[in-house]
């Protein structure tokens, strides 16, 4: 279970400053998906990067296991699997040796090591291509590969950047069963994505962020009836309707 409390971050621009996240808290238990979603610059990668340690928040922190991220971030890294649609693989190394290295780097022991990467080639379809170098593979079969990375180490929690950016009507369905196995697993999902159709399929609850603010909590019942609105697609309209309404020449933040 990962408890995110009041995180905040503003950056100095040229202008002054801006506020990119301000005050979000939120929770995810285990076995459970939340999206975190927003339209661009709404601050959604900001918390990511928070929540991962890979810039400091002002203020606030995020709780995994009983472990901060402003006491004790190495602890929050070693429980944190990361997939981005940007992430890079290794061009000249093959997907087996690319995943024995992160798992290395993981401290995981040569035995663990292999049994662990024969157990996610047979639930990702990596058998085909898994002695192949990287170079060669497919777009969906890098990103195959890039959820198999990120998994290595069995973290508790996976953070889902985009993971269906670029990706097919296959290598997308690949994506979400995968996701409905770690929630088997009992595993804590972080789902970011414009894909709201998708998103409203398979998480539990979701956070709507909104010029760097929480704005809406609650799974997507919940969501219907404080909004009036049916679907995720339609409450971001009425977002993005009501911020042109109130400044249409104000600035956006930064993501």
């Amino acid at each position: 279970m990962i408890n995110v409390v009041e995180l905040s971050k503003s950056f100095r621009t040229a202008t002054g400053k801006v506020t990119a996240v301000e005050n979000v808290s939120f929770s995810v238990g285990d076995g459970e998906v939340y999206g975190l979603l927003g339209p661009n610059g709404a601050g959604k990668t900001t918390t990511m990067r928070m929540i991962l340690g890979l810039i400091p928040p002002d203020h606030g922190f995020a709780e995994i296991d009983g472990f901060r991220s402003d006491l004790e971030p190495e602890e929050i890294k070693r429980r944190v699997g990361f997939v981005s649609a940007s992430a890079g693989i290794y061009q000249w190394l093959s997907g087996r040796e690319m995943l024995t290295f992160f798992a290395g780097v993981y401290g995981m022991q040569d035995a663990e090591i292999d049994q662990r990467i024969g157990m996610l080639a047979g639930m990702l379809g990596l058998e085909g291509y898994l002695d192949r170098r990287c170079s060669t593979l497919s777009t969906g079969q890098k990103q195959r590969l890039n959820l198999a990375r990120a998994i290595v180490h069995n973290p508790p929690l996976m953070i889902l950047d985009e993971p269906t950016l670029g990706l097919d009507v296959v290598g997308s369905q690949t994506v979400f069963r995968w996701i409905d196995g770690l929630k088997e697993q009992g595993k804590s999902v972080i789902l970011c994505t414009h894909q709201l159709e998708q998103a409203q399929r398979v998480c539990d609850r979701f956070g709507l962020l909104h010029n760097a603010r929480m704005v809406r909590t609650g799974n997507l019942s919940g969501l219907q009836q404080a909004t009036g609105r049916d679907d995720l697609v339609d409450m971001f309209v009425d977002l993005m309707a009501s911020e042109r309404a109130a400044d249409p020449v104000a600035p956006g933040v930064q993501s």
